[in-house]
């Protein structure tokens, strides 16, 4: 990462034509750089945030767009620099021509994210809050999007913030009592610090289940639609994508590959995978797809295993439902626009706990249950407005802490020592000041900050 005592620039809006194109310069030499390629006329610079038409200039000083310049004096900017913008008409010479001109004048290229990562270091924002920014441009729905909002605008590191202050304060008389027995106060007995352990961990689970919600928001729910062959996979897909995506035939084994496709249902993304029939392989790219489909069903967040409710119950579904037990799932008896082979309490005999449900692809009898269903199941019933838009890494966070505290409860239950529920304490700390920035090497911000296209 180059230092910040240098200037950057770069083109802040997407590639190609629009109304407006929008060329950022950030860096102590924002202004003079601004100055060298644009025209003011008679008028001065424009004071903070304020707006002032001039013409960008070319090669040979003449003039090749009529544009706006803007600029926002440190530390009240984005970055907590000086910050320069220069909106040219859209297109995809005149921006990229601005932007040359700035660079053989001496600003340097921006790296991805290095606005929003200067923004960081600055103090503008913490590491949640910059991402919360990458949540923002990356929401798929309105859901979504207040989610991000909800992060960006802080709330989450206010929760964060709050109970990394308890933990602190826990942990600080903990072991000052280690340290200093006859000059402190009065130790925690045994039922203080085992309330204030829980109170703590149920804190943060509240606090993990509000990112698990606004995670799902961001990244979908990934459901691997799963069965035998023919037993109606890809036409069950097709009719809740509301399109042909996949061959449909009435020949088993048609679905050779993963066709992996997304539809949004009450602001949440469901991503479909459509699998390969499971049953022994009759060919080499047979057992390839089979083999692909099993892998699915691994990462799936949900399974729906899928039966033929027209054709008899064999045993090889009963024993696939039986493995399902132990992971979220929902059996569907497809077909049922046709006389049943077999009734509910059948499938029930080996799943008492699964959900069961009765469609049909071919008429959506029970699509749109379905969809609740498994909307249900991911988000556990929680509401989706309190989710708050998090990457996996801030969830892993949350979730080390979590663990932390975890084992501290049961330390305390224990008595395993105060030495030792202060150090479980730390360690929960130190993922929450992870996850805010408080705590962090560089090769973390390059991970967070790589994912941001360069502009922002």
């Amino acid at each position: 990462m180059a230092p910040l005592s240098d200037t950057i620039a770069a083109i802040s809006t997407a590639w190609g034509e629009a109304g407006v194109a929008i060329v950022r310069i950030s860096g102590p030499d924002a202004v003079s750089m601004a100055r060298t390629v644009v025209d003011l006329g008679k008028k001065a610079f424009p004071p903070p945030r304020e707006m002032r038409l001039a013409y960008l200039k070319g090669e040979g000083e003449d003039p090749i767009d009529r544009v706006l310049v803007v600029r926002f004096a440190a530390p009240k900017s984005y970055t907590g620099e000086d910050v320069v913008e220069i909106h040219t008409h859209g297109g995809t010479l005149v921006a990229q021509l601005c932007l040359e001109a700035l660079l053989r004048r001496g600003c340097r290229l921006a790296e991805p994210g290095e606005f929003t990562r200067r923004a960081f270091l600055n103090g503008r924002l913490d590491l949640s809050q910059a991402e919360g920014v990458l949540g923002i441009i990356r929401s798929r729905s309105e859901e979504a999007l207040r989610a991000a909002a909800r992060t960006l605008t802080g709330e989450l590191s206010s929760f964060i913030r709050e109970i990394r202050e308890e933990i602190l304060e826990l942990q600080g008389n903990l072991e000052v009592q280690l340290d200093y027995p006859e000059e402190s106060e009065p130790g925690f007995d045994e039922t203080e610090l085992a309330n204030a352990v829980s109170t703590l961990k149920l804190s943060l689970q509240d606090l993990k289940d509000r990112c698990s919600l606004g995670l799902l928001l961001r990244e979908g729910i990934r459901v691997a639609l799963t069965g035998r062959p023919n037993v109606g996979k890809s036409s069950l897909l097709n009719a809740l994508l509301k399109q042909a995506r996949a061959i449909v035939t009435a020949l088993p084994g048609t679905t050779r590959d993963v066709i992996e496709e997304a539809v949004t249902f009450r602001g949440v993304p469901i991503r479909l995978v459509d699998t390969a029939g499971l049953r022994t392989p009759i060919d080499e790219i047979e057992a390839s797809g089979v083999e692909r489909a099993r892998m699915e069903l691994r990462k799936a967040d949900i399974c729906l295993w899928l039966l033929d409710s027209s054709m008899p119950l064999e045993q090889e579904d009963l024993d696939y439902i039986h493995r399902l037990q132990e992971r979220d799932h929902i059996i569907l008896l497809n077909k049922s626009d046709k006389p049943p082979a077999f009734s509910e309490e059948d499938v029930r005999v080996s799943a008492p706990d699964s959900a069961i449900l009765s469609i049909s692809a071919k008429t959506g009898m029970g699509l749109a249950q379905l969809k609740e269903e498994i909307l249900a199941i991911a988000t556990r019933n929680g509401s989706l407005d309190s989710g708050l838009n998090v990457t996996a890494r801030q969830l892993s966070e949350v979730q080390k802490a979590l663990s932390a505290l975890t084992e501290a409860e049961r330390a305390v239950a224990e008595n395993a020592g105060q030495d030792v529920i202060a150090g479980l304490l730390g360690t929960a700390r130190s993922a929450l000041e992870r996850l805010l920035g408080i705590d962090c090497d560089d090769a973390l911000l390059d991970s967070v900050f790589s994912r941001f296209c360069v502009g922002k």
